[in-house]
């Protein structure tokens, strides 16, 4: 089983509440997170990149770190943790990534990965006239196919002639080459995203309650063999641990009562663009009274694991078990306290961690 921070490079993380800490993305906060990640036996960091925030009273992600050069120094600042950037494909050429990735896996001696992310917030990409019209919400993985393939072929060749769809690229260069294999993961759930992780991805993290992930799981798996590939599927969760379950309930009813509702409303307003059905937009759409188990709105939608340490141990345990997941991605409301609990107080009192 493996284990993973969500990085808080954007404002305030991935709690949409006035409950839960108020702070400005900065280096040294991540830097901190990351050293106690290490400490802690985390296998893996991971950074997201919004390029325009959601507002409200908490002005929620408006402050967003860039991805790849944080990855780059933390890479400088780590030596074993896993690092994954995150590429929003409408924003970069594949080339100039390619580029990007192979100097973080040099910096870090091979621990670099990317996170493919498709981009279904319209507003992040038309303010500076990258948006690729409303038709790229279905055509999109079909994007991110010419995208990868591209990217794949500079990583292996150190250059490609390409013509296709969306790229036309004549003997372009890129070098030096990566010196170890990129591994690709994404957050796809709605069918089109599931089969682009089965057949080009590594791993696909997945953001669903313990009743839902059973079969998102199942369905991921499933569609990986049809590819002849196995495919790791990443849970991601909230962990709110406290001494007691009493303390750790309160925490969580705080944050939801506190909610950002405007922020919230400006982000399914985005998400109610984007016509991909069954997948994360949609089900973002859906948070606004959803059980904190099964992923509340104010909670980025991402299901909340709450209780006593000992308590929060137990659940995590269950899941891996019911699920056949095979690693989990947490965000915590404070990030360092989290690592360190879940390193100290949590994961001695688990049998599957």
């Amino acid at each position: 089983m493996k284990f993973g921070i969500f990085m808080p490079n954007g404002r305030n993380g991935y709690i949409m509440s006035s409950a839960s800490p108020q702070y400005m993305p900065t280096f040294a906060h991540n830097k901190a997170i990351a050293i106690e990640a290490e400490a802690q036996g985390f296998d893996m960091i991971l950074s997201m990149m919004k390029y325009r925030g959601f507002g409200g009273d908490t002005g929620y992600w408006d402050a967003c770190l860039e991805t790849f050069t944080l990855m780059a120094g933390l890479a400088a600042a780590t030596s074993r943790v896993e690092l994954f950037p995150s590429v929003t494909l409408p924003a970069l050429h594949p080339a100039i990534v390619a580029r990007m990735v192979s100097t973080i896996d040099d910096i870090s001696g091979g621990r670099c990965g990317l996170n493919i992310v498709t981009g279904w917030n319209k507003a992040e990409y038309e303010q500076m006239g990258l948006w690729r019209g409303d038709a790229y919400y279905k055509q999109r993985y079909e994007f991110a196919k010419e995208y990868l393939s591209v990217l794949r072929s500079l990583w292996e060749n150190g250059s490609t002639t390409y013509h296709g769809a969306n790229f036309d690229l004549d003997d372009c260069q890129s070098s030096p080459l990566p010196r170890h294999r990129i591994p690709i993961v994404s957050a796809g759930q709605s069918p089109a995203g599931m089969r682009f992780v089965a057949e080009f991805g590594d791993r696909s993290f997945v953001q669903a309650g313990p009743d839902r992930l059973k079969q998102i799981v199942a369905n991921l798996k499933n569609a990986g063999k049809e590819f002849g590939r196995q495919v790791g599927a990443y849970a991601v969760f909230q962990v709110i641990a406290a001494e007691s379950d009493a303390e750790a309930a309160a925490m969580t009813q705080n944050i939801v009562g506190h909610a950002d509702t405007t922020a919230i409303a400006n982000m399914i307003g985005s998400a109610m663009l984007d016509t991909n059905p069954n997948g994360i937009s949609e089900y973002q759409t859906q948070g606004m009274t959803r059980p904190v188990k099964d992923g509340n709105s104010a909670f980025m939608t991402i299901p909340a694991v709450y209780g006593s340490f000992e308590a929060v141990a137990l659940q995590l345990d269950s899941i891996i078990a019911e699920t056949g997941i095979d690693g989990m991605l947490f965000s915590f409301p404070d990030f360092v306290t989290g690592a360190r609990n879940f390193g100290e107080k949590i994961r001695p009192h688990m049998k599957n961690g």
